[in-house]
């Protein structure tokens, strides 16, 4: 499946005024996430485990 057939969808937590934008896709095997700022955003891919491990890191901060 390519980036571009992925559905996108922005972070809650994304500002309203253009800043702060994280775009998350997700597939039964990868996380996809990107800068929805940045036009040909370069885009990080993991696994569910390790994005659910970021989540949970990053909540408690």
């Amino acid at each position: 499946m390519s980036t571009t057939e992925l559905a996108w969808f922005k972070s809650s937590y994304s500002g309203s005024s253009g800043d702060d934008c994280l775009e998350v896709a997700t597939t039964p095997a990868t996380v996809h996430v990107r800068d929805s700022k940045v036009e040909q955003s370069p885009e990080l891919a993991v696994s569910p485990a390790s994005w659910t491990s970021f989540v949970s890191y990053a909540a408690r901060a």
